[in-house]
């Protein structure tokens, strides 16, 4: 059978792409197992989409790993879900420096448990010079704690006058940001059927081409990527232009 990816245009690839990650519970309970089975499963997919966006040439890669919500979750879970985390960083460092892929990490990163930090940090230090692929995890993230520490951070810049309030624009707040410097998302990917954002990457996404799709993540794999951006170069973004502007 011919692959989605022989009807993609490199030519027109984006350059971001971010991904909610959804469904390891349910692809688990749907096949009669424990929740934290499906999360096992999710790491693969995680694994295959990472290798086939760096295979591609896509230059940033950003999941949405652990919401900090998911703190709120039953502490068993969590706790295999911190486990897996760990032991998932430790075996996959080949694999990056291997695929040149520089890993990174934004969200509230003081909140790990010290193992998850420590280690997540060395595998950060290991993998800093590939330049293949950023691939960024968003753990203990939410847009709106993003927001909030950007805006307090420009609060105390202006307090101290080191900043004027005139000078504020997008440009200036996006270098507050966590994801600072890499540029917005064209691209954001949510599995598993639902439709929302689940404060994700909020002011980042203002333009972004949403994809949504069934198909539960630990389903979801390189055939799964390249069709969402086969969908996306097939749409037309007008930036709030209209298609005759565009043409023209």
């Amino acid at each position: 059978m011919k692959s989605n990816k022989d009807k993609i245009d490199i030519n027109k690839l984006p350059e971001h792409i971010a991904i909610i990650m959804d469904g390891n519970g349910r692809w688990a309970i749907k096949n009669g197992l424990d929740r934290v089975n499906g999360h096992h499963e999710g790491v693969d997919s995680v694994r295959e989409v990472a290798e086939a966006a760096a295979e591609l040439g896509i230059k940033y890669l950003t999941l949405y790993t652990f919401s900090t919500e998911n703190w709120n979750r039953p502490k068993a879970e969590v706790d295999a879900l911190m486990t897996l985390f760990v032991d998932t960083i430790i075996k996959e460092l080949s694999t990056l420096n291997k695929n040149k892929i520089r890993l990174n990490a934004i969200g509230d990163l003081k909140a790990l448990p010290g193992e998850n930090y420590e280690k997540l940090a060395e595998t950060m230090e290991k993998t800093k010079d590939n330049d293949k692929m950023v691939l960024t995890l968003a753990i203990s993230y939410s847009s709106r704690w993003e927001i909030l520490n950007a805006v307090k951070s420009i609060s105390e810049k202006v307090e101290k006058k080191e900043l004027k309030i005139g000078d504020i624009d997008d440009e200036v707040f996006n270098t507050f940001l966590s994801t600072f410097p890499m540029p917005d998302p064209e691209l954001l990917i949510r599995t598993s059927g639902e439709h929302r954002i689940s404060n994700y990457l909020l002011w980042q996404i203002a333009y972004s081409e949403l994809y949504f799709t069934d198909v539960l993540w630990p389903d979801f794999r390189k055939e799964e990527l390249y069709n969402a951006i086969v969908q996306y170069q097939n749409r037309e973004r007008r930036f709030g232009m209209t298609s005759d502007q565009l043409q023209s």
